[in-house]
């Protein structure tokens, strides 16, 4: 509820503070004494757009702040999305600078104005006489008569299941777009992979088969180096190791000679002993490397496929290509197994919509339950409140599936009793709009939690007992809700539970706006005025004792 709203320096409010009752307020006063003023400074705390043009004084900031009680499961959600810290109080200010820059804050906090749009939302449900766009919504209209059926937690656990079956869905339908683009590539991709799979390339194949070619295409020149090389180490008239032999011995004759001949004797042995080895594996290179033009021959024709292959894929070693050829087989493989995910979902979304169908047609019956005596209980309280003639019709039609089960519901009106009903967006007035919305209201309010609710003249046009109707359900309401109602009619001011009076005074050369909550007689005197004028005579004032003591 809306314990107290503070408002400095917006229009002709200077500095005014009011603190509200938690049943049905009752706000009156002369036409431009600034009742809609009131409601201009609420709606800023409640998101609307701020225009400098409003500053009292251009030299001060204006600044409105409402106080709150909530309970705290009411805006838990809110606070934990957008995580801000929560107190049992809630207070929003909102500040407009002389400059036009506008600030919200929530418990202190800065938000932006969509954020106090979805809070206010949540508090505050303000009613004008045309401001009716949510009656003429079908979703709102559904939502009348599920608080009517009672079925809410059902409708949230089915809501919930509809969102994982839409999900499933769209897996789904992904999944089947993924293989009809899959399927249109695999002939191709089963094709690459084909020839692959038929050279069947081995790891590092190609650069062994390089290096293979490559010996084979200078097999004449290697075996005619080693040649050489044995020859001159072994074979020739005075070969390398008979050389290095003499010169060993003729070391050794000069060991006894000096102490470090003998070092080099031994290094030079040991010279000796390693290129007799460098020959032996010389000899055995020599013999192991033999052209084979059949040999040669397979490596081309081996290789010019693979390299066929390479330029095709734009590979550059075997690993690429085997690489390549992973990726296809997973691919080819990947439309296998999309063939099986997808005959697994389509087994769990028939599951789904089967339980999703069940469970629609329990909403829908308890919806249909409801709509005949919703309509009378609307009609009933149409003619209380002085529309005799009107009459409301359920139309209720099955959908396609949707989150909220297979039902469209829209509201039929006929304000003359003529039989022809059409939508309500169609053929209700604003006047009977605003009537209409107030009899549905009092009937929901039975049955769910309403935030505040703010009526602004939704008496307008009616007088005499429609208007005491009016407030009679204004005070049914007020039983279970916070009420806030502007009005110019007596019969409605005399059901308050706290009654205002907003007037103007002349205070420093300047008109400013004040609130001031009535006494009992204070009240009765404020109702006798709006009975028989300024001066109300002795039969007035009973009369309104009479409305206030009710």
């Amino acid at each position: 509820m809306l314990y107290r709203l503070v408002i400095q320096n917006y229009a002709i409010i200077d500095n005014l503070e009011v603190d509200f009752s938690r049943n049905l307020n009752v706000i009156t006063g002369e036409t431009g004494a600034g009742k809609s003023i009131l409601l201009g400074a609420l709606s800023l705390i409640l998101g609307e757009r701020a225009d400098p043009s409003v500053l009292f004084d251009k030299t001060r900031k204006c600044v409105i702040e409402g106080m709150f009680k909530v309970k705290p499961q009411q805006v838990q959600a809110f606070f934990d999305t957008h995580e801000l810290d929560m107190d049992e109080a809630l207070i929003i200010r909102r500040e407009i600078s002389s400059a036009g820059k506008s600030r919200a804050f929530v418990n202190d906090t800065p938000v932006n104005l969509s954020q106090l749009n979805e809070l206010s939302s949540l508090l505050v449900d303000l009613h004008q006489q045309f401001d009716t766009l949510e009656l003429e919504k079908s979703g709102f209209q559904r939502e009348v008569i599920d608080a009517l059926a009672g079925h809410q937690e059902q409708l949230a656990a089915f809501t919930r299941q509809y969102q994982q079956y839409a999900r499933l869905q769209k897996e789904l339908n992904d999944l089947r777009h993924q293989r009809e683009n899959a399927n249109k590539e695999s002939d191709y991709n089963k094709f690459l992979l084909d020839e692959l799979l038929e050279i069947n390339l081995q790891e590092n194949e190609i650069e062994m088969l390089e290096a293979e070619q490559q010996l084979l295409s200078h097999a004449e020149e290697i075996k005619g180096t080693l040649n050489r090389i044995y020859f001159q180490l072994k074979e020739d008239e005075t070969p390398v190791l008979q050389q290095l032999r003499q010169l060993q011995s003729s070391l050794q004759t000069l060991a006894a000679f000096h102490k470090e001949v003998p070092a080099l004797a031994e290094r030079m042995q040991s010279s000796y002993v390693e290129l007799q080895d460098i020959a032996a594996e010389v000899e055995r290179l020599n013999d192991q490397v033999q052209y084979d033009g059949e040999r040669m021959e397979q490596l081309n024709e081996r290789l010019a496929a693979a390299y066929r292959l390479q330029k095709k894929h734009g590979a550059q070693n075997t690993a690429e290509l085997l690489q390549i050829r992973d990726n296809l087989q997973q691919s080819l493989d990947g439309v296998l197994n999309l063939d099986d995910r997808i005959q697994e979902l389509e087994e769990q979304s028939a599951g789904a919509l089967a339980s999703l169908d069940a469970t629609a047609a329990q909403l829908s019956a308890r919806r249909k339950a409801q709509v005949e005596p919703f309509e009378q209980k609307v009609n009933a309280l149409l003619a209380q409140v002085g529309m005799p003639n009107a009459r409301i019709r359920v139309d209720t039609q099955e959908c396609p599936l949707h989150a909220f089960g297979k039902d469209n519901i829209e509201f039929l009106f006929d304000a003359n009793k003529s039989n022809n009903f059409g939508p309500i967006r169609k053929v209700a007035s604003g006047g009977e709009l605003s009537r209409l919305m107030l009899c549905i209201k009092s009937l929901v309010a039975r049955s769910v939690a309403l935030p505040t609710l703010i009526f602004d003249e939704i008496d307008t046009g009616i007088s005499g007992e429609a208007a005491k109707q009016v407030g009679v359900i204004m005070k049914e309401l007020a039983r279970g809700h916070q009420v806030i109602c502007i009005t110019h009619q007596p019969q409605l001011a005399g059901k308050a539970d706290a009654h205002y009076f907003v007037y103007k005074h002349m205070e420093d050369d300047k008109v400013k706006t004040h609130v001031r909550l009535l006494s009992q007689d204070e009240r009765i005197t404020a109702i006798a005025k709006m009975l028989g004028g300024e001066k109300p005579t002795a039969a007035a004032i009973e009369n309104a004792r009479e409305m206030v003591m009710q």
